[in-house]
């Protein structure tokens, strides 16, 4: 196990006078665990390097804005979800979402099967959803908002993150199922 030899405090201090080294160790720190998030929400890693690396200038940027009322790590998630969300927003991405025509066929999910599956390959399935219904499950499952806030954020209605999240879990279980098959 690595053991990082600076802490929080000084990593902090160091990236609030814009030091590389302590940049750097920032970016170590938690760039995997933010890689991932960007993934969950891009869908294909070129778009989930963008988002990175525009979360991470926006982070070293407003760093000095950092109160610590709560974790840094919370700090930076929540940069690294806005950052996604703005970029998608950006490119007009948001748009698709999973219509009502759209057949999503229900079957018994085997639990067993399904805990034999690997982290990347939620991962992919999550990046099949369109991006809107993709935005949706990843704020409401993975980051913790509620409907209400989902459908502030996105300009949708309240209804249709509540719809968008229970389909995209649907399509996400069949799909998730069949491969563990």
């Amino acid at each position: 196990m690595k053991v990082d030899l600076y802490s929080e405090e000084e990593i902090l201090k160091g990236c609030r006078k814009n030091k590389r080294l302590y940049q750097e160790r920032l970016y170590r720190k938690y760039a995997k665990k933010m890689y991932g998030i960007c993934l969950s929400y891009a869908g294909d890693r070129a778009m989930a390097q963008d988002m990175l690396q525009e979360s991470f200038i926006k982070i070293f940027n407003r760093i000095k804005d950092f109160k610590q009322e709560g974790s840094l790590e919370g700090w930076i998630r929540k940069i690294v979800t806005h950052t996604a969300i703005d970029l998608l927003r950006q490119q007009k991405r948001i748009q698709n979402y999973i219509s009502d025509k759209e057949e999503i066929k229900e079957g018994s999910y085997e639990s067993d099967a399904l805990q034999n599956l690997q982290t990347e390959d939620v991962l992919n399935q999550v990046s099949r959803l369109p991006e809107g219904a993709r935005l949706v499950f990843n704020l409401y499952a993975l980051e913790g908002y509620t409907h209400k806030e989902i459908a502030a954020k996105l300009n949708i209605t309240e209804g249709t993150s509540k719809s968008q999240f229970n389909r995209a879990r649907k399509l996400l279980m069949s799909w998730l199922n069949k491969i563990s098959a």
